[in-house]
C-alpha cells in the first residue's frame, strides 16, 4: 500500500517534470516551412518540386472593388421609372472614371444633363424603383509571393503552396511591420551596446540591421529616412515605440503598421542585452540574405516575429532541446504585464492552483528575476528561453 505522503511527493515531482512551456526558437540550421495562401480562391503558378526564390509569385486572385452608388434619376431630374431609357451604357458594361453613363436633353437641346461615372469599374445594376445604379470598382489584384527561397513541397489547388527551406531561424518576443527582405548587417560590435542614429549610414539602405541592447527613437527615424528594411534589437523603450508608430501598441496583434520599416525586439521593453546566442548567430550570418516578418500575436494562435536566413549548412541534430520542460533553474522570460519582458529563472513550481485577482484558479510559477526579486505569475504568462 502506498503511503499518501509518498504519493503526493511523487505527484509533485511528476508535475514539475512535465511543466512544459515552449520558448522562442533560436536555431542555426533547421527546416523551415511556410504556407503561402490566398485570402480567396485564385490561380496557383507553382507546382510541387519547383525551386523558387523569395520574389516569385506563388498565387494570384482578385478581390471585388468597392461599390459606388450613382443617383441617376435625381441628377437628371426625372422619375426613376423613366430613367433607364436615357442610360448610355448597359448593365455589365465596363466604364472609365468620367465616362458618360446617362444623358438627357430637352427644349431643342437648350437643356442638357448628363451623369458621369465616379470610378472606373463595371455597371453592376440599375433599379427602376430607385433610379440608382451601382458601379463596382475595378477588381483589386492580390498576389502572394514565396517570402522565402526554397522548394515547393505541397500545392493547395486554387489556394497556394507550402515552401520549405533549410535556414537559421530566430524568433523575437515582439515586432512591428510586415514581411521584408535584406542582407544581415551587424551595427553594434557587442550585444550590450545601443544602436544610435549616427551608426546608420546611406550604405545601409535595404539592409537588416542588428543592434545590441537598445534601438533609439532617433535611430528608427534615421533608418526610415535611409530606407533600411528592418532593425533587430534586444530592447526598445515603450514610449519610443509609441511615439514612432503614433499609437499605443498592444501585444495582442501587430504586423499591419505602415511605418516604413520592420522592427523585431528579441528580449523586451527597456534596455535589454540581446541574448548572446542570438547575437552570435546573427553575427555568423552577416552578409546573408534574410526574410523578416514583424507580425506578433500573443493570444489565440501565437505568432512570433521571425528572422529566416536560408543557407546550406547541416540541420541541427539537437532537436528542440526543450522536452524536459520547466524545472528549477530554467531560464524564463515573462510575456505578460505587469512583468512583460522581464528575464529570470524558475525558482519553484507550486503544484496547487492559486487564485488570481480575476478570481481564476491557475497553475503558477515562482520566478527569481535578475535583480533577485521572486515573483509569482501564471505559467501561461512565461516562456522558456532556449539557450
Amino acid at each position: 500500500m502506498v503511503d499518501f505522503e509518498e504519493k503526493k511527493t511523487e505527484e509533485e515531482e511528476t508535475e514539475e517534470a512535465h511543466a512544459y512551456t515552449p520558448g522562442l526558437k533560436v536555431k542555426k540550421a533547421t527546416m523551415v516551412e511556410k504556407m503561402r495562401r490566398l485570402p480567396l480562391l485564385g490561380e496557383v503558378f507553382v507546382k510541387e518540386g519547383d525551386k523558387i526564390v523569395h520574389t516569385d509569385i506563388v498565387a494570384r486572385t482578385e478581390i471585388s472593388g468597392d461599390p459606388e452608388i450613382v443617383k441617376i434619376s435625381m441628377i437628371l431630374g426625372m422619375e426613376p421609372e423613366d430613367t433607364e431609357r436615357y442610360m448610355t451604357v448597359k448593365v455589365g458594361d465596363k466604364v472609365e472614371k468620367g465616362q458618360q453613363v446617362a444623358f438627357y436633353k430637352a427644349l431643342f437641346g437648350l437643356i442638357k444633363k448628363e451623369v458621369k461615372a465616379p470610378v472606373t469599374g463595371t455597371l453592376e445594376s440599375f433599379s427602376e424603383v430607385t433610379g440608382q445604379a451601382i458601379i463596382r470598382g475595378a477588381p483589386i489584384p492580390v498576389e502572394v509571393d514565396a517570402y522565402i527561397p526554397g522548394e515547393v513541397v505541397e500545392v493547395m489547388p486554387k489556394e497556394g503552396a507550402i515552401i520549405e527551406t533549410n535556414a537559421a531561424f530566430i524568433q523575437g518576443i515582439f515586432g512591428i511591420g510586415g514581411e521584408v527582405h535584406g542582407d544581415i548587417h551587424i551595427v553594434t560590435p557587442q550585444n550590450d551596446q545601443v544602436l544610435e542614429a549616427d551608426m546608420i549610414t546611406p550604405e545601409h539602405k535595404g539592409k537588416i540591421l542588428v543592434g545590441g541592447c537598445l534601438v533609439t527613437l532617433e535611430a528608427l527615424k534615421k533608418a526610415v529616412e535611409i530606407g533600411v528594411s528592418a532593425i533587430v534589437s534586444g530592447g526598445i523603450r515603450h514610449d519610443d515605440l509609441t511615439t514612432f508608430t503614433g499609437e499605443e501598441i498592444g501585444v495582442a496583434i501587430t504586423g499591419q503598421e505602415e511605418v516604413g520599416i520592420t522592427v523585431i525586439i528579441t528580449e523586451g521593453f527597456g534596455t535589454m542585452n540581446m541574448s548572446q546566442r542570438t547575437f552570435d548567430l546573427l553575427k555568423e550570418f552577416e552578409g546573408y540574405s534574410a526574410s523578416v516578418n514583424g507580425t506578433t500575436q500573443i493570444r489565440a494562435g501565437v505568432l512570433r516575429p521571425e528572422i529566416i536566413i536560408p543557407h546550406d549548412m547541416v540541420e541541427d541534430e539537437e532537436g528542440e532541446g526543450l522536452s524536459q520542460g520547466m524545472v528549477p533553474g530554467t531560464p524564463i522570460r515573462i510575456i505578460r504585464q505587469p512583468y512583460f519582458g522581464a528575464i529570470g529563472k524558475v525558482h519553484s513550481l507550486p503544484v496547487e492552483l492559486q487564485r488570481l485577482e480575476s478570481e481564476s484558479m491557475v497553475r503558477v510559477v515562482n520566478i527569481e528575476l535578475d535583480d533577485g526579486e521572486v515573483v509569482t505569475v501564471p505559467r501561461a504568462n512565461v516562456e522558456i528561453i532556449e539557450e
